[in-house]
């Protein structure tokens, strides 16, 4: 396609002020550009996401805008703007990839002369003004676009037929001007563009589907299995191989990935005791997070796991049942790590010569050595990539990484960069509960999915201001995960709120958000605290669990014999439901409605998230977020969301129970302890 590129005098003078050139057709105000341009936007296969630009010109000539897209192979790809608002020159289209890669894009604004003519010609041949020079002028223009711009055979015949009709004197001026305006469509996919100026390009990563939709479960290995002696009290660790027994019910409850805690050595040197006590006694195992040992480091197994291939073997039971592992990356060291004596440069050493352990005041990790990387940054980075490597070549995709704002963010950029070279797949998740401007530059650097602060937002405003903020503005960079309680996490809500608690919690994190996770557990609603603290109480990080999986029972709800409840079949419904229902697959596509009841949450999730056909799926999420009592109230929804008129109806179908109702803008609901805390509706039109 030939074009006439905007030119202009030397920008020397520009430069001396400090000034970048604007372009003959200025372009201004890129979106999405993430840092302006300087950190590149994410989405993933096939995920649409909207661009739009400031697009104008002086004077009263048409301007138009397109998208241009360069494909990791460095083929350009032209998709075309909308002017979206007249008033104000907000251009927009909505854009996706194909494929996994590096990809880039840029907005080229550019003066449009059959527009131009087409406008002109209308107005003055209809009001008899300069009748043959417009026409003329459209047979000239036609002739342009005929000679610079590439056309199917169809479309340049077409062309030849206007050129003549608008030259042909013979016929009313009516028909001939006709024959010229009529090729608006044909010209808009190879159009005549003047003074084309590109915006700066934009990095995009575009990444596997996992990177943003996957539900997570998170075991410690050496508990599944494990078995208590009932006259010595003496615990028997489990190993890859009794954990790996336990793939099978993970993966029938639906989830994607299996997140497994430090499988590392284990320090003894300050070893920490049942709930995080001091004085551990001979037997306890100690905190996975404190690595090291005689036996290893990073790049070791623990003992009682087992060896190497025993972990290929746990990864590739995982791998045939349709899961993926997560490792957990914990940098620090126990003070038994081979790195204390052979890199002690790699540590913070304190005015009284001993090496200083992690705080997070008020917790203190006696037990751990935090890495220091500005001592010799050359030596602990290619240490950690060696790590890296080993687990990579063990078949691990995804990582869990430990704190990882307590680590310079360069330190994870060159990280995150250096693993994709070679191997792009490697998904990374920080878990990093501190101030938004590190948990955004951690996403910005390349993490491709964060823990958020999910766990304390639990009223109706909190939830509706958070999650607009990460559909919204952090979307293009940062993927937020979604955890009601972790290993290290047991909030007052859920502490209290019992069963409905749980099931409202993981019903939420499963459709406000595309990626969710649970804790080993959570099906049982373990919720006793250990006191004045927002943790479980006999934590699993400093003692081995059996949590008797063999007694829950097979059909769901309560296991009476045992008196606990069993989640696993509800979790199982919600992994079923987000795997049929593409439109809970993404993140950009939701919206809130309104309840007369403040502790209702209403909002939907409408399909437009991915190129495939999934528009038409619309899903409504009603949830009472009051555990203690039930609740009864009118929901009123906003129908042109759903794509509905204001006074129509629809067959509202419950996902959970199976249940059809007649709804439209207004329905009331009851919903709490006693039934269900929540309706996830399938809309189905009549």
């Amino acid at each position: 396609m030939t074009e006439t590129a905007s030119s202009g005098p030397t920008h020397s003078v520009l430069e001396l002020v400090g000034q970048h050139p604007i372009g003959r057709i200025p372009v201004q105000e890129v979106r999405p550009a993430v840092d302006g341009g300087d950190r590149p936007t994410k989405s993933v296969v096939n995920e649409l996401f909207p661009i739009t630009a400031t697009v104008f010109r002086e004077g009263h000539d048409q301007v138009n805008a397109t998208v241009v897209l360069t494909d990791p192979d460095g083929a350009e790809h032209h998709v075309r703007m909308h002017l979206l608002n007249p008033g104000l020159d907000h251009w927009g289209t909505t854009i996706f990839a194909n494929r996994p890669g590096i990809w880039s894009y840029r907005v080229e604004g550019w003066s449009d002369p059959y527009a131009t003519w087409h406008h002109d010609a209308v107005l003055k041949v209809e009001a008899g003004v300069d009748v043959e020079l417009m026409l003329e002028e459209g047979a000239r223009v036609l002739e342009r676009s005929r000679g610079e711009v590439e056309h199917a055979a169809e479309t340049r015949q077409r062309l030849e037929e206007s050129i003549t009709a608008l030259r042909d004197t013979g016929r009313p001026v009516e028909e001939r001007l006709a024959a010229g305006t009529g090729l608006r469509e044909p010209l808009v996919g190879a159009p005549l563009r003047d003074f084309v100026s590109p915006s700066r390009s934009y990095t995009w990563w575009v990444e596997r589907p996992l990177a943003l939709h996957g539900a997570w479960y998170e075991m410690f290995p050496r508990s599944e299995g494990a078995t208590q002696d009932p006259e010595t009290g003496l615990w028997t660790s489990g190993t890859f191989a009794t954990a790996a027994e336990r793939l099978p019910a993970i993966a029938d409850m639906g989830f994607d990935v299996v997140y497994l805690t430090p499988i590392h050595p284990i320090g003894r040197t300050n070893r920490k005791g049942r709930n995080n006590t001091l004085d551990a006694q001979e037997h306890d195992p100690g905190s996975p997070y404190a690595i090291g040992a005689e036996e290893g480091g990073h790049d070791a197994l623990h003992p009682d796991l087992g060896d190497f291939d025993d972990f290929d073997a746990f990864v590739a039971r995982a791998e045939e049942l349709g899961l993926e592992v997560a490792m957990d990356l914990a940098l620090q060291a126990a003070p038994d790590h081979p790195w204390a004596t052979e890199h002690p440069e790699f540590f913070t050493t304190r005015a009284d010569g001993s090496i200083a352990y992690a705080e997070n005041p008020p917790k203190k990790y006696q037990d751990i050595y935090p890495v220091n990387f500005d001592n010799a940054p050359d030596s602990a980075y290619a240490e950690v990539r060696r790590i890296m490597q080993v687990w990579i070549d063990h078949g691990v995709k995804i990582f869990r990484v430990d704190n990882p704002h307590t680590k310079p963010v360069e330190f994870w950029q060159w990280l995150i960069a250096d693993v994709a070279v070679d191997h792009p797949e490697v998904i990374w998740l920080a878990e990093a509960f501190t101030k938004p401007a590190m948990m955004h530059t951690l996403a910005k650097v390349g993490f491709q999915q964060s823990y958020t602060y999910y766990a304390w937002r639990n009223q109706v405003g909190e939830l509706t201001e958070y999650v607009t903020e990460l559909s919204g503005k952090t979307a293009p960079f940062m993927r937020p995960s979604f955890w009601p309680t972790t290993h290290d996490i047991l909030t007052p809500y859920m502490q209290y709120g019992g069963p409905t608690a749980f099931q409202l919690r993981a019903a939420l994190a499963a459709t406000l958000v595309p990626t969710y996770g649970i804790y080993a557990g959570y099906e049982h609603c373990e919720n006793v605290a250990r006191p004045g603290a927002e943790e479980q109480i006999d934590n699993e990080k400093y003692e081995f669990k059996n949590r008797r999986w063999d007694l829950d029972t097979e059909h769901g709800g309560r296991d009476e014999a045992h008196g606990r409840p069993n989640l696993a079949p509800f979790l199982k419904r919600l992994n079923e439901i987000r795997r049929q229902h593409p439109s809970l697959h993404w993140l950009r596509n939701i919206t809130f409605h309104s309840a007369e009841d403040e502790n209702f949450l209403v909002f939907s999730k409408r399909g437009g998230g991915a190129h495939d056909g999934s528009d038409s799926d619309e899903i409504i999420v009603v949830a009472n977020l009051d555990p203690f009592a039930p609740r009864a109230t009118t929901v009123h929804l906003n129908m042109p969301s759903l794509g509905l008129g204001w006074s129509e109806r629809f067959v509202a179908h419950e996902l959970l129970t199976g249940a059809q109702w007649d709804w439209g803008e207004a329905n009331f609901v009851h919903l709490g302890p006693g039934s269900l805390p929540v309706h996830i509706i399938w809309v189905r039109k009549f």
